[in-house]
C-alpha cells in the first residue's frame, strides 16, 4: 500500500481511487449468466510520483442459484464451474472479500470512492453491479456507472483496442496461455493503465501528486 512518503491519489482523478477489475463469466448476459471470477488490482504511487500496480485481491466464485451457464462461453475461457479445485466462494463471500481492501485503500489514499477500470469497463461494470444488486451488498465502493477503459486509452496511446496487442505495443510481455484467467488480465491491464498515464503525465509535466480541479466533484459525490 501506499507509505507517509508517497504522493496521495486524491486529487489525481478527482477525488476518485482507480481499481483494476477483471471478470470472468458464463456468457454475456449479466442479469442471467454467472459470474465465476473477479480479479481487482489496487494501484499505488511511486515516490517520484508514478503509478504502478500494488495488491491482487482475486477469487473463484460459486455460480449463483439458477445462472445460466453458455457452453461457448465456458469453452472460451476454460472454467470448469464445479471442480472442487476451484475453491470457489459464493457471491456474496467473494465480493465482500474484495471491496474490503478496497475500502480501505480508499480511506488511506483520502479518495471519495473507487472507480473501475477495465478493458471493455462497461462489461465488468454490468456484472459486478448485477451480482451486488444478488446479494443484497449495501456498501458497493464503486461508482455506479462511471469507468476508466482502457480500450478507449489504448487506442489513443497505441492504436490498438484488443487488449493482448495493446500490451505488446506498450512493451509488456504477453502469455497467450494464461490470458482469459481473471488474474493474468486484470494485471495486465493495470500494468497498460498505469503505463498510458505515466506517459500522459510525463509529456505534460505532471504527476499523480498533482493536485487537480476539483470544484466539480460535489455533483459526483452526490450521486455516488
Amino acid at each position: 500500500m501506499q507509505n507517509d512518503q508517497s504522493p496521495p491519489l486524491a486529487t489525481r482523478f478527482r477525488g476518485y481511487l482507480p481499481v483494476i477489475i477483471d471478470v470472468e463469466t458464463a456468457g454475456f448476459n449479466a442479469q442471467t449468466d454467472a459470474l465465476l471470477e473477479v480479479a481487482a488490482v489496487l494501484l499505488k504511487v511511486t515516490p517520484d510520483g508514478k503509478l504502478e500496480p500494488d495488491a491482487t485481491i482475486a477469487h473463484h466464485i460459486t455460480p449463483f442459484e439458477g445462472a445460466n451457464l453458455e457452453a461457448a462461453a465456458l469453452e472460451f475461457n476454460g472454467i470448469d464451474p464445479y471442480h472442487p479445485f476451484r475453491l470457489a466462494l459464493e457471491e456474496k463471500e467473494a465480493l465482500q472479500s474484495i471491496f474490503k481492501p478496497i475500502r480501505t485503500a480508499i480511506k488511506e489514499n483520502g479518495c471519495t470512492r473507487a472507480i473501475l477500470v477495465g478493458h471493455n469497463a462497461a462489461f465488468d461494470l454490468n456484472f459486478m453491479n448485477a451480482a451486488v444488486a444478488r446479494t443484497n451488498i449495501k456498501r458497493n465502493p464503486f461508482h455506479p456507472f462511471s469507468t476508466l477503459d482502457t480500450v478507449s486509452l489504448s487506442a489513443l496511446a497505441y492504436g490498438q483496442t484488443v487488449l493482448a496487442r495493446a500490451a505488446i505495443a506498450s512493451g509488456i510481455e504477453w502469455d497467450g496461455k494464461e490470458a482469459h484467467s481473471a488474474i493474468y488480465d486484470a494485471e495486465r491491464t493495470a500494468e497498460l493503465f498505469c503505463g498510458i498515464v505515466n506517459q500522459w503525465d510525463n509529456n505534460i509535466g505532471i504527476s499523480a501528486a498533482t493536485p487537480t480541479d476539483n470544484k466539480e466533484a460535489g455533483r459526483d459525490q452526490v450521486i455516488s
